[in-house]
């Protein structure tokens, strides 16, 4: 019976400590603030309660009593409780106040600190806090009492100082706060930034001077850096050549992770929208199978995708079985699949095409010679049907079946405001548009490969780019260069 009191960090997933990610896949219900990245609720336990607490500004009388309440609700009803606060929970999150009614109603609770945006915001946009000969200490505060009469901030002090003075919560009083600096000896040309949304694909750097910080637009929520440092402008997160890219990921949900990871690493915000899903075929795999107990009767086992490649080796029973079978394998992340079962392919095509393996199989070595060939339930003939005209016998299994998923509004709603879609399967491509429907597919359509290009021309859909190597990471590598001809 214990609440945990977790910082999520500034935004980006990546910044949340291992502690804090063990919370979020162990916790029976989550409590987060309003600002905490959904990429990092999105690491939350599957089934997990996500109880949504935060306000936007003007939202009306302050919820802190109400939020402690329900702390110390759930904290006595037992199960894990992750309390998921932005940046630190103790840096202006109000962490202090919850520990405190949390431990009055004597319910156990722990905190785990998180990365404070007032470090890690201005790290992402280029500027460090302190640096030699520049800036050797620096000073956080909030900006929501600057206007006030009483506020507890000593401006003067601050000004004075000379130290770095980062500003949390201050866009609305950034007039204010600028006044109140200069007044109290600060120079107006002091150099300024503000970073709007820092840690996020969003991320905006606004750089400015002190005087000049009331009349400069800036958009909440930002964080403000007053000093010497804000005149630097080391890498920055905006420098990365997916930034502010938002880009769908239509692949099934259980394999479109590594390349939304991938996308973000590079500054995207990736949008999972898993338009299809990876099912038994009609049969329930009974074929599969049946064939799987055979495979050593065959000169060659072919295998057309990385989900076949793992269905046909959960069906075959000892893997000795395929000792005298050879194996070929379309594409290298095919080859990877039955790698990491201890399956080495003896021919992967140079181009990963149905065409290019029936191109560069051998021919048979006699009469009778046959070839198992593992594929999608609906597949193109063209390597069963040009093996059969080589003198080959090919006896086709399906591996799995590819269903589209029914998304619903909330989902579909995540592709208005897409800059880009991504596609590595004709049965993607068909799903995406009978769900969204031409008119949301976004400006920039990126695909796997040449089969899949076709599929979104014949829907009369223009392709941007197509990748040179049909893997997930030939897409991003194609919608990167895409990116910086635009970015020119």
């Amino acid at each position: 019976m214990t609440v945990y009191i977790v910082g999520a960090g500034p935004g980006d997933p990546g910044l949340l400590t291992v502690r804090a990610a063990e919370l979020l896949a162990a916790a029976d219900v989550v409590v987060h603030d309003r600002l905490v990245d959904v990429r990092v609720l999105a690491r939350a336990r599957p089934g997990a309660r996500l109880v949504d607490v935060g306000k936007s500004p003007g939202d009306g009388a302050e919820p802190q009593d109400g939020i402690d309440a329900l702390l110390v609700e759930l904290g006595r009803a037992g199960g894990t409780v992750v309390r998921l606060k932005g940046g630190d929970p103790y840096v202006f999150g109000r962490g202090g106040e919850e520990a405190l009614a949390l431990a009055g109603a004597g319910v156990a609770y722990e905190v785990v600190p998180g990365v404070t945006a007032a470090v890690a915001v201005p790290a992402c946009a280029g500027v460090p806090v302190t640096t030699r000969g520049v800036a050797s200490g620096f000073a956080v505060v909030t900006g929501h009492d600057a206007a006030s009469a009483d506020a507890s901030v000593d401006w003067e002090l601050l000004a004075r100082s000379g130290c770095t003075v980062v500003v949390l919560m201050g866009v609305a009083a950034r007039a204010e706060i600028a006044r109140r600096l200069v007044a109290a000896g600060r120079d107006p040309s002091t150099p300024v930034v503000a970073v709007e949304r820092g840690a996020t694909p969003e991320q905006r750097t606004v750089r400015t001077t002190l005087g000049a910080l009331g009349a400069t637009p800036v958009e909440s929520p930002a964080t403000i850096v007053v000093g010497e440092v804000a005149a630097l402008g080391l890498s920055s997160y905006e420098q990365r050549p997916l930034a502010g890219w938002r880009v769908l990921v239509t692949r099934a949900a259980d394999q479109g992770a590594a390349l939304a990871d991938r996308l973000a690493s590079l500054g995207a915000r990736p949008v999972e929208l898993p338009v299809i899903e990876i099912v038994d075929p009609a049969d329930g795999g009974a074929a599969l199978r049946e064939a799987a107990t055979r495979a050593g009767a065959f000169e060659w086992v072919v295998v057309a995708s990385s989900n076949a490649a793992d269905r046909l080796l959960d069906a075959v029973r000892d893997a000795r079985s395929l000792a005298g079978t050879k194996v070929a394998a379309i594409g290298p992340a095919t080859a990877a699949a039955l790698a990491r079962r201890g399956i080495v392919a003896d021919l992967v095509p140079s181009r990963y095409l149905g065409e290019a393996l029936a191109a560069e199989f051998p021919p048979p070595p006699g009469r009778g010679a046959r070839v198992l060939l593992a594929r999608a339930s609906v597949s193109r003939d063209v390597v069963p049907d040009a093996l059969r005209d080589a003198g080959w016998e090919v006896e086709v299994v399906d591996a799995y079946e590819t269903r589209p998923v029914e998304l619903s509004p909330e989902r579909l709603d995540a592709v208005r405001g897409a800059h880009a879609v991504t596609f590595a399967s004709p049965s993607a491509v068909s799903a995406f548009l009978a769900t969204a429907g031409r008119d949301r597919v976004p400006g920039v359509v990126v695909t796997i490969g040449p089969v899949t290009s076709a599929a979104v021309r014949e829907a009369g859909v223009e392709v941007t780019a197509e990748a040179a190597e049909h893997t997930a990471e030939g897409i991003v590598t194609a919608l990167v260069s895409h990116a910086a001809t635009v970015a020119g």
